[in-house]
């Protein structure tokens, strides 16, 4: 089983608002993620908020999945991934897809492709690539929990990405989704003009 993980935690500070709530083909970013994981049969699905958590709680219907709320979000978004990650694995999954929820626009269908490419592989980290540039959402193995349980909340969690390269199985995908990164207001512009 692969088990759904969404980091919405942080402060969306280049952004000036909440990038969970920005609206993006009529809904949330937040609720974009949620409704591709579930159409893509991602059945358990955790979600970490931190920043303004009540705010989006209350905004978007979050009563199918878990939430996680990551009180010590400012330590960065290893501390996020560790508190989802560290409720995620009450499932037993095998793997789980990492979503950041600045990036919705990666489609279903390339949810299917990755974790598709997970059950026949079993390898350790699934990156999607476009054109040969990395993006998102990428999957994590179960032998990896342990280490990325164990990073400083601090360290930024692609130093395993780094260190497992040679494990790291990179699947091409026809959609550029994958690389639209909202980060600011500049970029969510592009998004919503494409």
């Amino acid at each position: 089983m692969i088990a759904g993980l969404i980091l919405a935690a942080g402060e969306s500070r280049r952004m000036g608002s909440d990038k969970a709530l920005l609206t993006y083909r009529g809904q949330s970013f937040l609720a974009t993620i949620i409704d591709n994981l579930n159409a893509a049969e991602i059945r358990q699905i955790t979600v970490v908020l931190g920043h303004h958590a009540e705010t989006i709680q209350r905004a978007v219907n979050l009563t199918e999945v878990r939430v996680v709320v990551n009180q010590g979000y400012r330590r960065g978004q290893t501390s996020s991934l560790q508190a989802g990650l560290g409720s995620a694995v009450m499932d037993a999954p095998d793997a789980v897809i990492l979503c950041l929820v600045d990036h919705p626009a990666a489609s279903s269908e390339v949810i299917l492709e990755l974790t598709g490419h997970f059950a026949a592989t079993r390898a350790p980290l699934i990156v999607p690539t476009h054109r040969g540039r990395r993006g998102h959402p990428v999957v994590i193995g179960q032998a990896l929990f342990p280490e990325l349980l164990a990073l400083p909340p601090e360290e930024p969690a692609n130093t395993l990405i780094r260190k497992y390269r040679d494990a790291t199985s990179f699947v091409e995908v026809a959609d550029p989704g994958i690389l639209l990164d909202v980060d600011d207001a500049e970029a969510y512009r592009r998004l919503v003009e494409a």
